[in-house]
């Protein structure tokens, strides 16, 4: 099944827009890794799997462009402990 969430490489952010609504993450380009930094998912659309759908998006956008990641906000980094196929995409702290 395609993906619904679009990359706004312009706007630095994944979208997913459902029932006219938008669900957001947002990322920074930093020496070379993405840091997804913010995810906002409207009340009335929690609780679907909305940011998990965005997280899993941005990604696989990162390994596609060999990019490691580098989890600022705390859905991210609680998303990628729970998904460890995830952990050679994570830049080594410090680095």
């Amino acid at each position: 099944m395609p993906s619904r969430v679009q990359h706004e490489p312009q706007a630095s952010r994944f979208r997913l827009e459902v029932q006219g609504q938008s669900a957001i993450l947002d990322y920074r380009m930093v020496e070379g890794r993405m840091h997804l930094v913010h995810t906002v998912v409207p009340e009335a659309l929690r609780n679907q799997g909305l940011a998990a759908e965005l997280t899993e998006a941005a990604l696989a956008h990162a390994r596609a462009q060999g990019l490691k990641v580098v989890p600022a906000c705390s859905y991210a980094a609680a998303f990628l402990q729970r998904h460890p196929e995830y952990a050679t995409l994570v830049a080594a702290s410090g680095h």
